[in-house]
């Protein structure tokens, strides 16, 4: 039985496994995508001079600067991103489904460590 999954606004995306575990991954694709744009826009931040800033540096914005970051990359993600998400999510979906294929064997191909169950 195939299982079609609306990922946002995205076309749907057509298969068999079960609709818990596709929204697991989905998730975990958003989450990557979020990281990466975090990560993508840390050295923009390490660039800027805050020592002359309204809030004036110091141990207090260094220390909230990273999870600000974050926060950036989360809504971003959460809002399109940049489109990495969806070609995560397709890959994690191809090789679940190629584990599920194999009986739940170890598939050369597949990336991922574990289930998402």
């Amino acid at each position: 039985m195939n299982a079609s999954i609306l990922p946002l606004a995205d076309q749907p995306v057509a298969t068999s496994l079960p609709p818990a575990q596709v929204a697991k991954a989905w998730k975990a694709a958003r989450d990557f995508e979020a990281m990466a744009l975090g990560q993508l826009l840390q050295p923009m931040f390490a660039t800027v001079d805050t020592a002359h800033g309204v809030f004036g540096g110091g141990s207090g914005e260094e220390a909230w600067t990273p999870m600000f970051i974050d926060a950036i990359g989360k809504n971003l993600a959460a809002h399109g991103g940049i489109g990495i998400a969806r070609p995560v999510f397709a890959e994690m979906l191809r090789a679940q489904e190629a584990r599920t294929q194999n009986g739940g064997g170890r598939d050369a191909s597949a990336t991922l460590p574990e289930r998402l169950e």
